[in-house]
Formats: structure tokens, C-alpha cells, sequence
């Protein structure tokens, strides 16, 4: 028997003005996806450190954290590894220099190769949940949304 792992993923949920919110597009493990920005915590590293330096790496800017959104509460296997749990957690985050980051209109905006990966900003309101790769991600978007029309 395999002993059973966690993996803890931290993401972005950025909205700018006009009530987008920043998506990722990623063709990562042979799949593609869309998600929110953000990957994994590393040995050692804190969740926020986490997502700077993911903004870091996958931006290439550098983001303020408003604050802590949600965190996983269920039962969720990792999709690409077995016997794995998958903890995910979101924060609310702006970007510095937003006018830098370059985005687009059109999903998978890439040429087919691991890693890659484009950015682009949709209507909060219109985004369905099968817009939207990963179970968690999935429920975050609700979450969003009940937020929204509350308040």
C-alpha cells in the first residue's frame, strides 16, 4: 500500500474595475486547463510566499494579497496523482503594474508545449463553472459570485 500524500496548491483571485477576473490558461502534464494564477507551495515556503513567487514566475509582477478567500473544505483527490490529496487555498490579490501584464482575448492563446501558458481576463458574471478546469476552482467561482450579489 502506498503511503497517502498532500499537496497544497495557493491561488489568485484577481478582478479588476470592470468585474474581470484574471484566468490562466496552461497546457501543463499534457492537458489543458484553465484556472485561476497560482501553483504549488514548496517545502519550506509559507502560503503567501508561495503566491508571490508564482506571480513572480508566471507573470513576471509582482502582487498584493487582500486577503485570504477560501480554503479546501472537502475531500478532494489531485487529478494527476494517485493517492494524493489535494489541499487548494485562494486569496483575494491585486497586480502592481497591471498594465504590464500581457493578456488575451482568445483561450489557449499558445502553441501546444508543456508549460505553456497565456493569460486573459473574463466577465465574473458570465464565467459558468465549465469554464473552469478543477473541481475546487469550480466551487471558488460560486463562492465569488454569492459575494457579489450580497454585497
Amino acid at each position: 500500500m502506498h503511503t497517502p500524500k498532500l499537496t497544497i496548491r495557493v491561488y489568485a483571485l484577481i478582478i479588476n474595475e470592470k468585474k474581470e477576473i484574471l484566468l490562466s490558461d496552461e497546457f501543463v502534464l499534457n492537458t489543458l486547463m484553465t484556472k485561476f494564477p497560482g501553483g504549488g507551495l514548496e517545502y519550506g515556503e509559507g502560503t503567501i510566499d508561495c503566491l508571490h513567487r508564482e506571480a513572480m514566475e508566471e507573470m513576471g509582477l509582482e502582487i498584493d494579497i487582500i486577503g485570504h478567500f477560501y480554503t479546501t473544505d472537502f475531500f478532494q483527490q489531485a487529478l494527476f496523482y494517485e493517492n494524493t490529496q489535494l489541499i487548494s487555498i485562494y486569496y483575494k490579490a491585486t497586480l502592481k503594474e497591471l498594465h504590464r501584464l500581457k493578456t488575451s482575448d482568445k483561450k489557449h492563446d499558445f502553441d501546444m508545449k508543456e508549460g505553456s501558458q497565456s493569460f486573459r481576463w473574463v466577465n465574473l458574471q458570465s464565467l459558468n463553472a465549465s469554464d473552469l478546469t478543477f473541481p475546487i476552482d469550480q466551487k471558488v467561482l460560486q463562492l465569488l459570485k454569492d459575494e457579489m450579489r450580497q454585497g
